[in-house]
């Protein structure tokens, strides 16, 4: 055996160590973003056998997660299976019946059934998890056994649904919470003695949603049926200023919603942290007029990304050459330019960012972002450079 093997074998038995619960523990948790619930999941954690289900308003459609995983005596998984269904229980057309695996003390077998075959792969990983999906996270409690007298896991091998080898573990967070390592969003987690999970939080992630442990008992097949598809949770817009024939500027951004959530300085765009300055997409600026702000920086016509840094000292525009990426890549190395904003109350509450590109009066402009209860402006001059 390897020395890296050694080490996992080593770290995988410090995970499960622990004594498995002896009674049923049954759980659910309500998935919201503020006041909107975006997801369900209910699970069921015995010695030998967790068991759940997850409903998720996934953009156009409603997605059920049904998992099985079988427990060893000790408490590490030897078998799991996997459902993706549509709301009413069925499959979708073209799609996987289930997703299994079988795990041993060196290796995992995933299979992917299919109506008329089955996918079959090997993965050399001893011991190992399944990466949890977005909102599964009753599989998270099948790592809490390693915060042993105070400690946690940074990682133990695991597999993901795609078959995308990885690793699931928890970083040290503040108090009494853990950090989820490996998985889509770094979530807050925090679990009690014996392992059980008590509080999912995601307000430092783009995820953004948050919910607390209840005791279950929902009929998840009356849940699907209910729930409605959120749609394109944040739309995309683009606002548009006109600075004398040809000059243009445009800005191309996502809108996201409060939702009852904080704002400057809280949940959304607390402060020091680099916000996107929008949704998904990176926020995209293109001007065929050069930009002059009114504390020196300039700007030349081109397309760039921006995004904010909200600070308690002050509130920044930042201009970054990268262009064409996904909004929580920032390369602070590719800034073109920082610009102090001003921070003021909007004349009224604005659930959706809005972001303007206002002619103040001949090639006299302003770049306003209004969310919740303030707006963040920057005033500029638009000049032909020839």
């Amino acid at each position: 055996m390897s020395r890296f093997s050694s080490q996992l074998a080593v770290l995988s038995s410090a995970v499960f160590g622990a004594a498995m619960p002896a009674a049923a523990q049954p759980a659910s948790f309500v998935y919201r973003l503020g006041k909107d619930t975006v997801a369900i999941e209910q699970y069921t954690r015995t010695a030998l056998q967790l068991t759940g289900e997850m409903v998720q308003r996934n953009g156009a459609a409603v997605v059920r997660i049904q998992y099985q995983v079988e427990l060893a005596k000790d408490g590490r998984p030897t078998a799991a299976v996997i459902k993706r269904l549509r709301a009413d229980g069925s499959v979708a057309p073209n799609a996987s019946r289930e997703t299994r695996f079988r795990m041993t003390a060196d290796s995992v077998v995933r299979e992917v059934v299919w109506a008329d075959s089955v996918q079959r792969r090997a993965y050399a990983a001893s011991n190992a998890m399944i990466i949890s999906p977005t909102f599964v996270y009753g599989l998270t409690e099948l790592v809490a056994l390693a915060r042993k007298n105070g400690r946690v896991v940074d990682s133990i091998p695991a597999i993901g649904l795609a078959g995308n080898p990885g690793y699931a573990g928890f970083a040290k967070g503040g108090g009494d919470t853990v950090r989820l390592r490996g998985s889509g969003y770094a979530m807050m987690l925090r679990f009690d003695a014996s392992g059980k999970l008590l509080s999912v939080d995601g307000s430092g992630t783009t995820n953004k949603s948050t919910a607390v442990r209840g005791a279950g008992g929902f009929d998840m097949t009356a849940v699907a049926m209910a729930m409605k598809p959120t749609g394109v949770l944040s739309s995309r817009e683009v606002a548009r200023g006109a600075f004398g024939q040809g000059g243009i500027v445009l800005i191309d951004y996502g809108r996201p919603s409060v939702r009852e959530r904080t704002v400057w300085g809280g949940t959304l765009v607390p402060y020091d942290s680099v916000w996107r300055a929008g949704a998904n997409d990176a926020t995209h600026l293109f001007t065929t007029r050069t930009l002059a702000f009114g504390d020196g920086g300039t700007i030349p016509a081109g397309m760039y990304s921006l995004f904010i840094q909200h600070t308690a000292g002050g509130t920044f525009l930042i201009f970054n050459r990268q262009t064409g990426q996904w909004g929580t890549e920032y390369d602070t190395s590719r800034d073109a330019a920082r610009i102090a904003m001003s921070l003021k109350d909007a004349p009224s509450f604005v659930e959706e960012l809005t972001v303007t590109v206002r002619n103040t009066g001949g090639m006299s402009g302003a770049i306003e972002f209004a969310w919740g209860s303030k707006v963040a402006s920057a005033d500029f001059t638009a000049r032909i450079v020839r």
